[in-house]
């Protein structure tokens, strides 16, 4: 192994030792992209919304849109929030200096953000020597003094009979994510392995003047039948960025994103633990893709900002997907901090910012308050938990979590024993409630929790205790929203009342 001089690296590296020895779990090497989030109505409008850029701070967005307010066919807009944790303010046009009566397109600004390029179509001329309807090509000069180079294409890996575009290349330049397909040339409709007319696909390469090579399409979590473009990676390497004609949005065209997760088992054994960081440390700042996760997709040389990022994923709540803590003191928003899929209050709920469980809560009257979320997952795709802490006097068929046109996840027996039971079965005959006999509504705090495996087991926890047990084959689908002190179809009478605190949700079976 190699010695390390710094002795500032050595003690961090110790002390991260000790936290690894502590516990272990399944990953895979290199990344994954995790859940899909639609960036919201107030990006997103009814028109068309594409092709986005960021400043190096990740402060700024800009996009194109034919949204009414502008001066053409597309324009370009721009958002800006506080922090990287804060939401987007209202968009801007950039007005007519930039925008003209035609369409302006696929912006781009410079690391100093004194430069912004983009085009003013769609897509140029196929150029002579491409192999199909329009390719991505590549010039290189010697120093920014200097001039471009003759283009020269990326070859058949990148390129086919179809339509390439939009490029962008990750931070350390071994990643190149681009869009492929829909070309008259081929016949239209998308390029073979693609899932709809327009995918985005990813190559990689072993070095900067190396040859693109392990081409492959992004998959249906990115890809879908209908039409995705407009890449963009994040500054830091953690998200990416792109525009999509599916389902699900706001207009015919809207911005997604998803994060972009180092996995940490780099040597393919199942599980990550000290081999593997073992691993990182043999490869102390050298160019090793494999174990280089800082940000998820590398930035060139292993260092201490990988550990650093594999200390901060290590000590997350694995398969964390939600989680509403509840600690608001004012507003009628209630922030979920994982997925950022925030839920609504309805009716008036109180927040009690020091009446919770763990510092905060909110208090639900019993006749009208709740809180609605977008869509967190469905229950027939496979495993996952549910947790929360409540605190009710409430009577009998009280919810604390149902979900839209679902059912209810957690609530209280319909006969009046105060009883911890869930609506999620198996559909038909087969499928019915479970109870789990142990009251919840006696006016102190209870941790309630919900498991299903995905193909057997589902359990009930009262205050980390297994109260109920049974097997189902199945549980019934749903793709709605999730409301939090309330029934599916807000019932009267299934209201909740009490206070309720720190919602988690996961995506896998957990043992308290």
């Amino acid at each position: 192994m190699k010695r390390f001089d710094d002795s500032k690296i050595m003690l961090l590296l110790l002390a991260f030792v000790l936290t690894l020895m502590l516990a272990a779990t399944s990953a895979n090497a290199d990344f994954i992209f995790g859940n899909l989030q639609n960036l919201g109505p107030v990006i997103n409008s009814s028109s068309g919304d594409a092709g986005i850029c960021f400043s190096a701070d990740s402060l700024e967005l800009y996009f194109s849109s034919d949204r009414p307010g502008g001066y053409g066919y597309y324009d370009i807009w721009m958002t800006t929030r506080v922090t990287k944790s804060d939401p987007w303010g209202l968009p801007l046009n950039l007005g007519p200096a930039v925008n003209t009566p035609y369409a302006e397109l696929c912006p781009s600004i410079s690391s100093d953000g004194l430069t912004l390029y983009f085009s003013d179509d769609w897509m140029g001329s196929a150029r002579p020597g491409g192999l199909g309807d329009g390719d991505l090509w590549v010039t290189t000069r010697p120093s920014v003094s200097d001039p471009w180079g003759t283009p020269s294409n990326l070859g058949a890996e990148i390129n086919s009979l179809y339509q390439e575009g939009w490029p962008s290349i990750s931070v350390d330049g071994l990643i190149l994510f681009f869009c492929s397909g829909d070309s008259e040339t081929a016949g239209g409709g998308p390029r073979p392995g693609g899932f709809g007319n327009g995918d985005i696909w990813m190559a990689r390469r072993a070095a900067k003047d190396g040859d693109w090579s392990h081409t492959v399409n992004l998959e249906p979590l990115i890809n879908s039948p209908a039409d995705e473009a407009s890449p963009s990676v994040s500054a830091d390497g953690s998200t990416l960025y792109f525009d999509s004609a599916r389902a699900g949005g706001f207009g015919n065209r809207d911005i997604w994103q998803a994060p972009i997760l180092p996995t940490l088992d780099f040597n393919g054994d199942g599980i990550v633990d000290m081999k593997d960081f073992s691993k990182l440390a043999q490869h102390w700042l050298q160019n090793e893709r494999l174990v280089d996760i800082a940000p998820p997709i590398g930035n060139g040389i292993v260092d201490i900002r990988d550990v650093a990022v594999l200390a901060d994923y290590w000590l997350k709540e694995i398969g964390l997907i939600g989680h509403c803590e509840l600690d608001e003191t004012e507003g009628d928003i209630a922030h979920e901090r994982i997925n950022h899929r925030d839920g609504s209050l309805h009716a008036g709920p109180v927040w009690q910012p020091t009446g919770g469980k763990i510092d905060g809560a909110l208090q639900l009257d019993g006749v009208d308050d709740y809180v609605s979320t977008p869509f967190v997952l469905n229950p027939a795709d496979g495993a996952f938990s549910v947790f929360a802490w409540v605190k009710g006097v409430g009577g009998p068929g009280q919810v604390i979590i149902s979900q839209q046109n679902g059912v209810n996840w957690l609530a209280t027996d319909p006969f009046n024993f105060g009883w911890l039971i869930t609506d999620l079965q198996a559909s038909g005959r087969f499928g019915h409630s479970l109870f789990s006999q142990t009251v919840i509504t006696d006016g102190n705090w209870h941790r309630v929790g919900l498991t299903w495996d995905g193909s057997k087991n589902r359990i009930l926890y009262v205050d980390d205790v297994e109260a109920a047990k049974d097997t189902q084959a199945e549980l019934v689908g749903s793709d709605g929203g999730l409301y939090f002190g309330a029934g599916k179809g807000l019932e009267a009478g299934s209201f909740w009342s009490g206070l309720i605190d720190d919602i988690k949700i996961y995506d896998r079976a957990l043992t308290p």
